[in-house]
């Protein structure tokens, strides 16, 4: 089922929240596999991890808001084929709100100065790769028109945020990674799974967004 955003108030409503507590840590774990791959979290590391900070790209189409995504090629050194957040490690004497711009345009073409922030969500922390994952929240007055890189993007995927609060796009299954049987959570869309920091990321999100514009969602979305 659709649901439609008053697109007038829907932009300064998530500002406001952004500027609140974070759900944090609880809401990312709803989309984590099991068994979850290590016990240290963002606190227990933050002094220590890489950094990489990720866009959270918004924008309105018609009445409905979207969220971009990419399909990462083949010819990346990490995560080749992975649905991700636009991002990337952060560079020195940058801010991690100018990483995931400059990240953003290197991989969409997009330009940083047509990006409004609205806020962050929790940092994450990936034990596999020893990243810290920063997520910033955008948005564009506009549809960007994409130009992705050949080498990093193989796909741009526009999901609507409503999508999100279908019960049917939440899935699991048992997977094998890094040589271990884990039941892996994921997000379904047009045939793509987004799994990992990339769900973990959004599952935080969507429940930020339950409480905006009159959202009502099942609490285990």
């Amino acid at each position: 089922m659709e649901r439609r955003f008053e697109s007038n108030h829907f932009f300064p409503k998530l500002e406001e929240r952004l500027s609140r507590s974070m759900p944090g840590l609880a809401a990312q774990l709803n989309m984590v596999p099991d068994p979850r791959p290590g016990n240290e979290v963002y606190t227990d590391v933050q002094d220590s991890c890489k950094r990489a900070g990720v866009l959270v790209l918004l924008y309105l189409k018609g009445t409905r808001v979207f969220v971009v995504l990419t399909r990462r090629t083949e010819l990346v050194d990490r995560h080749q084929a992975q649905i991700s957040f636009p991002g990337g490690r952060q560079e020195e004497r940058e801010s991690l709100e100018q990483t995931a711009l400059r990240e953003t345009s290197e991989e969409l073409g997009i330009q940083s100065s047509a990006i409004q922030i609205l806020g962050k969500l929790t940092p994450l922390y990936i034990p596999h790769t020893n990243y810290c994952i920063y997520p910033v929240v955008g948005r564009m007055k506009v549809p960007p028109q994409f130009k992705p890189s050949q080498y990093e993007v193989a796909e741009v995927l526009e999901i609507p945020l409503d999508y999100l609060f279908d019960p049917q796009t939440k899935r699991r299954e048992m997977w094998t990674l890094h040589g271990k049987k884990v039941e892996v959570p994921f997000y379904f869309f047009e045939g793509h799974k987004i799994w990992g920091a990339t769900a973990m990321v959004l599952a935080e999100f969507v429940k930020i967004l339950k409480n905006i514009n009159g959202w009502e969602g099942n609490e285990d979305i």
